[in-house]
């Protein structure tokens, strides 16, 4: 099951919708269902609905019009929490949890590519669910220089949110390259593809805010469950 460090309900409940705008599954315009509706039917109460609702409008995803309604307004560019997390559902959308799985400090091995200040680095393991599916395995690694010790109960359901909040920088820019790698011994069974199976695989380094590489990370999907998306605007 996903992190017991979720995010807030209501950002959880924004996040998703403003990864289904981004997929096209909520388009320019169109009217959200009655708040009571659409609350009973995410299981959370009408207040935590509308919370969610009042970020999506401060982000211009959403106008609320007294007497007639909630509607989408489709805007590029909006920063969510998620906005660097590139893996949806299959068929679109689906809110980015994850089960931590280990999480240790240790020398950098050989087959990393050149990053940050440190020959040591924090390396984080964990199941990625989407929508409640498992869609995939990651394994990142936090440069050393960072922090001195990272323990599983500090983390959050992003990372990038906890680099920000916890250790004081933030990811500005990050580079992937795609391809297809064997599923690792590590994963778990839940993950739903087996060890040595191929999966989608994506590799990234990213830098932050100073312009130093500050973490690299290797994620294995699985494609009958989840695709990458980069949109170009």
């Amino acid at each position: 099951m996903p992190s017991q460090h979720s995010l807030p309900v209501h950002q959880q409940i924004s996040e998703m919708l403003i990864r289904e705008i981004g997929a096209g599954r909520l388009i320019e315009g169109e009217k959200l269902p009655p708040e009571r509706e659409m609350a009973a039917g995410l299981g959370i109460a009408v207040g935590t609905l509308r919370k969610a609702l009042a970020e999506l409008e401060r982000s211009g995803l959403l106008e609320r019009i007294q007497g007639s309604g909630n509607y989408v307004r489709s805007k590029p560019d909006v920063a969510g929490v998620y906005s660097m997390f590139r893996l949806e559902l299959v068929e679109g959308g689906g809110l980015p949890t994850a089960k931590v799985l280990s999480v240790e400090r240790l020398a950098k091995p050989a087959d990393l590519p050149a990053f940050g200040r440190s020959g040591e680095g924090h390396r984080i393991r964990r199941l990625r669910y989407l929508g409640g599916k498992p869609a995939a395995v990651e394994e990142i690694w936090l440069d050393g220089s960072y922090a001195g010790t990272i323990v599983e109960e500090q983390l959050s359901e992003s990372l990038y949110l906890f680099y920000r909040k916890a250790l004081g920088f933030w990811i500005a820019r990050a580079e992937d390259r795609v391809g297809v790698a064997e599923v690792p011994a590590w994963a778990p069974a839940q993950f739903g593809v087996a060890a040595g199976a191929p999966a989608g695989f994506i590799e990234r380094i990213a830098w932050a805010q100073d312009g130093a590489s500050a973490e690299f990370s290797r994620t294995w999907f699985d494609h009958k469950a989840a695709r990458y998306v980069a949109r170009l605007r």
